[in-house]
């Protein structure tokens, strides 16, 4: 029968998994309802505690990163600051001691020239150069692409500074703003090649070629057609430019002897005592300072372009 069976003892069995009333009057319920309860309670345990787990691997990253800005923000604020970041004991003291230096102020104007000069080179050239490679066939591009940005590693490095100082020597580039330039941007320029090819790669020729129609010449298809698509390509080059060149020190310190035209990476390296020791306030104070511009560069382009690192239009 559907609902039970009379056994011989007067015991009534269920014969479904969900369970019965025997003839004493008690229900005997089947496992699978329950087994089923059990489940889906130890699953819900279970995400829990990954997501738990994974919540305080990512809180104890986000702090490893957060420590030493939150130092950097407190430490030129504190008079007495130490390695470890701490409530400071607020002073603009360590302000004030810093512009007693008569070269940190040139130093961040020495920065942005250098900078904004070595961006706005490699820029221009990468464009010109990854548009001409994306529409012409060119034998042995790909192969010519890959070794340029192998060898773009070795240019600035510490394996080539002896016959760049060479060169600079004999083309009296020493101790000039141009030199450091031309080198910083010639190690920059295969990576931003490569990357604007793949931006050129993705817009589309037919605007191209119904400017060709109209007797567009190339130098003003890639004005008025291609840079526009490739904005967001451009201002990526354009940061990653400014932040390579604003951090460089080996170049600067090799190319230039007077500490007027020294940019702030170089004049960093100054605020130490005669026995080596950093003296916190100064340097913490100063790298606060050196750090504002492309901290806000970046967020401005970031806001106004997204880094997209695609080529193409955007759908």
């Amino acid at each position: 029968m559907t609902g039970g069976d009379m056994t011989g003892d007067g015991v009534t069995r269920d014969s479904v998994t969900g369970g019965g009333t025997t003839g004493d009057g008690v229900t005997r319920g089947g496992t699978a309802g329950g087994g089923r309860v059990v489940t889906v309670e130890t699953d819900r345990v279970r995400h829990a505690v990954a997501v738990l787990g994974r919540a305080t691997f990512l809180a104890a990253v986000a702090g490893f990163f957060a420590l030493p800005l939150l130092w950097l923000a407190t430490a030129p604020f504190d008079a007495h600051p130490t390695i470890t970041a701490s409530v400071p004991e607020f002073t603009l003291r360590n302000f004030r001691a810093l512009l007693d230096n008569p070269y940190v102020l040139s130093s961040l104007g020495n920065s942005v020239i250098q900078a904004a000069a070595s961006a706005a080179l490699v820029v221009v050239l990468a464009a010109l150069a990854a548009y001409a490679l994306s529409r012409v066939r060119v034998p042995g591009r790909d192969a010519l692409l890959y070794v340029l940005l192998l060898l773009s590693s070795v240019v600035t490095g510490t394996a080539a500074m002896v016959p760049i100082f060479e060169l600079a020597t004999r083309l009296d580039l020493i101790d000039t703003h141009l030199g450091v330039i031309l080198t910083l941007s010639g190690g920059l320029l295969p990576a931003a090649i490569f990357i604007l090819k793949d931006f050129m790669d993705g817009t589309p020729t037919s605007y191209e070629e119904s400017a060709r129609v109209f007797g567009a010449s190339p130098l003003q298809i890639l004005r008025h057609i291609v840079i526009p698509v490739i904005r967001p390509g451009l201002a990526t080059i354009a940061v990653w430019a400014v932040a390579s060149v604003w951090g460089s020190f080996l170049t600067p310190f090799i190319l230039l002897r007077d500490p007027a035209k020294a940019p702030g990476a170089v004049i960093l390296y100054t605020l130490y005592t005669e026995g080596g020791s950093p003296r916190l306030d100064l340097i913490s104070t100063f790298s606060l300072l050196y750090s504002l511009p492309v901290v806000l560069m970046y967020v401005f382009v970031s806001r106004r372009y997204g880094f997209r690192f695609h080529g193409g239009i955007k759908r």
